[in-house]
């Protein structure tokens, strides 16, 4: 009897092994996490959903009342092909295998690439301020994004993403949408009524270098040899580790040095604190430029301001522009706000209860860590209580909290080559897309010429990858920004933008121009909603086919000398030429033999401009809009587009 208990229970046991066995021999299906609830595909094409099983494994997909079957190669793989038509939804898909996924709200429509630099990755939460009603009024179901995290990899091309879904506009979801973005896909959907569905993949500070393959860069070297350092995995981590150890022991000695902050003392936010003895000076400005001097550290700036009864008892807002680099902010004595590093802008909200009638102050702990600290000019210092503003600019006290040497700058891994094409780029080559929209080229500055050969690289790159054919690639030149140069001279960022000229010659390629709608004092300009306008006609023209639009501002076609004078042709001259705000055109340049520029005095015939200057018997070379920051270029079309920049020779 014991011996047949024991068997029984040894074949009861086995089964529940074999059956547990079986169970876990089969990997759940699996899907990228682009294929996932709420996504946008590519309409009127052949559009792939693949993903990842166990080897050999029978999958079944049904989608707008047709089933497809596949079975997964020997690596697990597996995918469906199948034919989107016109634009539409929502719809519901279903994959069946060991699990079943049920994967809603699917619309089919326009699918767009927003990469680049910050000035793509500048979130509508940045502009808010700016378009207020824009952003109430956002709420649309068919404008959706899918937000591609960020990473990095040396080594491998990447199969999926680390994170992100697709979440459709609104109110509370559009503020983290890429403005620049929002505000093309906005256009087209107006124009279209075709839903739009945008991939954002951008990195903060990237060169073009980062977001190439590897066999793009075989072409070129230096790249590609950086990248084999990077691939060293001890060699990453080494630098890593040594950036974190520089940045954290000067931010630690600096913390023990700054006496604002003093262990035991009264710190200098402190509403009874002394400061009768703080120097002054006018802000905005930099210190480098009153008796404290250049030096880096912690300075703390305080300023007494005298609040009427009406602004108090009711929230407030304070703004103190851009600040370089990083504050701490305190309003009587409360923390009311912080940002680490120099580009946003300062906005503060103030509780109700903490400002009071009469005496009120506002200090400031700024750490500067390399360059020249202080208030950025030309930007908003103010405190405001509904229809009531204190101006803050002019006297206020400073006083040196710490003097720190420079901090070394930092290895950004992210910037190096390779990197980012492998992270963020190379995860989407399966998805079908309408294009790509394209914001980058500040952090090429520094070698123009090279981005002739780049850009163009970057962008043969993605279109061999992801196997669409020369599919729209429209990009955006560099706004104009730094100080105004009242003479002709020489500019790295009026040769990249040469570069991005040249890289028309492109088939379905198209560029923004926005020369006239930058800021001198900001890298990052917060007027996106035109940016996004013009690529939105740009993609009208190359990507929609509407032969009728005048999608771009005059571009330099050809030149002809006559005898002192060089006429130029132009071609997207719809409508005609214009200098915009009427009288003469400005900044052109003309130069003889000696290529010697100097200024020009240029008119309009027609479709035409001359170019002239008395004093050069035998011109040439003509430059227009040559400079980081050419104010007052003024030739555009009667449509309003600004002309490129760009020079003859």
């Amino acid at each position: 009897m014991l011996m047949k208990l024991n068997i029984k229970t040894l074949c009861l046991a086995l089964c529940c092994y074999i059956l547990m066995f079986s169970q876990t021999a089969f990997c759940i299906v699996r899907l990228p996490l682009l294929v996932s609830d709420g996504m946008v595909l590519q309409r009127d094409t052949n559009i792939l959903i693949w993903g990842w099983a166990d080897a050999d494994e029978k999958i079944t997909l049904s989608f707008n009342g047709k089933t497809h079957n596949t079975t997964a190669d020997s690596d697990g793989k597996w995918k469906v092909m199948l034919s989107t038509s016109e634009a539409g939804g929502p719809y519901d898909m279903e994959i069946n295998a060991v699990n079943q996924i049920t994967l809603k709200n699917i619309l089919i429509g326009d699918v767009w690439i927003c990469s680049g630099q910050s000035n793509m990755d500048l979130p509508m939460a940045r502009v808010k301020d700016r378009y207020i009603d824009v952003i109430a009024n956002s709420d649309n179901p068919s404008i959706r994004r899918f937000f591609v995290s960020k990473r990095y990899d040396f080594n491998t091309p990447q199969e999926d993403l680390q994170s992100g879904c697709w979440e459709s506009a609104n109110p509370e979801s559009i503020l983290r949408f890429t403005a620049t973005g929002y505000f093309f896909a906005k256009a087209l959907y107006e124009k279209y009524k075709v839903p739009i569905g945008l991939i954002h993949a951008s990195v903060g500070g990237s060169p073009a270098q980062a977001w190439i393959s590897e066999d793009a860069l075989k072409a070129f070297p230096e790249h590609l040899e950086t990248a084999a350092k990077f691939k060293d995995s001890t060699y990453l981590n080494q630098i890593i580790s040594k950036d974190k150890t520089i940045s954290d022991q000067w931010y630690n000695r600096l913390q023990q040095l700054d006496k604002g902050m003093a262990t035991g003392e009264k710190p200098w936010f402190n509403m009874t604190y002394e400061a009768s003895n703080w120097a002054t000076m006018d802000i905005p400005g930099y210190w480098a430029d009153e008796d404290l001097g250049p030096v880096n550290g912690v300075v703390w700036f305080r300023k007494e301001i005298d609040v009427p009864a009406s602004m108090t008892g009711k929230p407030a807002r304070l703004l103190l522009g851009r600040i370089v680099d990083s504050d701490s902010t305190y309003v009587n004595g409360k923390f009311v706000g912080s940002v680490s590093y120099q580009y946003p802008p300062r906005k503060y909200d103030i509780p109700a209860d903490l400002l009071k009638p009469g005496k009120n102050i506002i200090t400031i702990r700024i750490v500067n860590n390399i360059g020249r600290g202080g208030f950025i000019p030309d930007k908003p210092y103010q405190l405001s209580a509904e229809d009531q503003t204190i101006d803050l600019k002019g006297q206020w006290q400073y006083k040196l909290g710490a003097t720190m040497e420079p901090l070394q700058s930092k290895t950004f891994i992210e910037w190096q080559p390779l990197g980012l094409y492998n992270g963020m780029i190379a995860p989407l080559r399966n998805y079908k897309i309408k294009g790509v929209i394209w914001y980058q080229g500040e952090s090429n500055t520094g070698n123009p010429c090279e981005y002739q050969k780049l850009f163009p690289a970057l962008i043969a790159d993605w279109r061999q990858k992801w196997n669409q054919g020369d599919f729209p690639f429209l990009y955006v030149q560099l706004a104009n920004f730094m100080q105004v140069n009242d003479q002709p001279s020489e500019s790295n960022w009026a040769e990249l933008r040469q570069a991005q000229l040249k890289t028309l010659a492109i088939p379905n390629t198209a560029m923004a121009v926005t020369i006239d709608i930058g800021e001198w004092n900001d890298i990052h300009p917060l007027n996106k909603q035109d940016v996004g306008r013009r690529l939105a006609l740009a993609a009208r023209k190359v990507a929609y086919g509407d032969n009728q639009v005048v999608y771009s501002g005059p571009i330099y076609k050809s030149m002809k000398i006559d005898k002192n004078k060089i006429i130029l042709t132009f071609s997207n001259t719809d409508g005609g030429l214009v200098a915009k705000g009427g009288g003469e055109l400005e900044y052109f340049a003309i130069a003889g033999e000696d290529k010697k520029f100097v200024w020009a005095k240029a008119k309009i015939e027609g479709n035409k401009v001359i170019v002239w200057n008395d004093n050069i018997t035998h011109p040439a070379a003509v430059r227009y809009a040559w400079a980081d920051n050419p104010e007052g270029a003024n030739l555009y079309n009667k449509e309003g587009l600004p002309a490129s920049p760009f020079e003859t020779d």
